[in-house]
């Protein structure tokens, strides 16, 4: 008949209707469980919006030094006020924050992304090859990543881009994640369903890829924050050292000309207090969406919640 609903069909969208209902509740209900990454996303949202509006506002040209008058305090034409560059600091936060963000999420992503494939060989196959890459990892780890992050720099000062001091941030931030999931790789291959992928005649690389690494999601995406946090937090210690960008209004190049001009003792306190704000307001929000997706990728942790 024309026009006719199949029985099958009238009777699926009520169930999917539920389906929705019941999963829109379950969501709540673990936001509620879990409000460490739902107050994290916010700070982190709101740090976005500050960066969106702060483009709509106000001239991104004034990030450049000599474009407004030197040294004035925070008024309506100057939210934030300037340095003694010339610089309006309102711009300088608005370009600078994503330049930050951009330097820890290009580091985070190289160091996840070289160190989980280590992980995922050594773990897998063990070995020799395990043997090699463990050596590799724990003598890393012990030298002292500022110091060789320091020498990185200096060799890489003349020049140095925002994406050069993501290359020197990464260049050791894949040792802790190699050595972290390895050890969960290895715990992941003596479950029954990798023993009954190998058995069905699946090789290594796909069972890495169709059976370990789709459990290890949630705990990746916890080594991605605290990589992209590390790694912002060692940037800003390069940079207030001299070793970053001098052309970019990054957080940590603004705080390396506020002590270079001994803002703080002579009293401009408009020059430090935002890029600690805002530094302070991602830290925060890296550390909660850390501990949330923790929450999610570390079963005791889920249970005790």
């Amino acid at each position: 008949m024309a026009g006719a609903v199949p029985v099958w069909t009238a009777q699926k969208r009520p169930r999917e209707r539920g389906g929705r209902q019941e999963a829109a509740v379950a969501t709540l209900g673990y936001v509620r469980r879990n409000p460490s990454l739902l107050v994290g996303s916010l700070f982190l949202l709101a740090l976005l919006l500050f960066v969106v509006v702060g483009y709509l506002t106000v001239d991104p040209s004034e990030a450049s030094p000599l474009s407004v008058r030197s040294l004035q305090p925070p008024s309506a034409d100057l939210p934030f006020g300037s340095d003694k560059q010339g610089r309006n600091l309102y711009a300088v936060m608005v370009v600078g924050t994503p330049l930050t963000l951009r330097i820890g999420l290009f580091a985070g992503l190289l160091g996840v992304g070289l160190g989980a494939s280590l992980a995922f060989v050594a773990g897998y196959y063990g070995g020799h090859v395990d043997n090699v890459i463990k050596a590799i990892v724990d003598v890393g780890l012990t030298i002292p990543g500022l110091l060789i992050l320091i020498i990185i720099g200096m060799k890489a000062r003349e020049g140095l881009s925002v994406n050069q001091m993501a290359l020197v941030v990464g260049a050791l931030a894949w040792l802790y994640p190699a050595r972290t999931i390895r050890s969960q790789v290895i715990t992941l291959k003596q479950r029954g369903y990798v023993q009954i992928a190998r058995l069905s005649g699946m090789g290594g690389p796909e069972v890495i890829v169709r059976e370990l690494l789709p459990n290890l999601l949630p705990y990746l995406g916890a080594s991605l924050v605290g990589s992209v946090s590390a790694a912002v937090l060692a940037s800003i210690g390069l940079e207030v050292l001299g070793l970053g960008p001098f052309e970019a209004p990054t957080l940590g190049m603004t705080l390396y000309w506020v002590n270079y001009n001994a803002a703080i003792v002579n009293g401009w306190w408009w020059w430090w207090v935002p890029p600690i704000v805002v530094i302070a307001v991602l830290f925060v929000g890296l550390f909660l969406v850390a501990v949330g997706l923790d929450e999610v990728a570390n079963p005791r942790v889920r249970n005790r919640v």
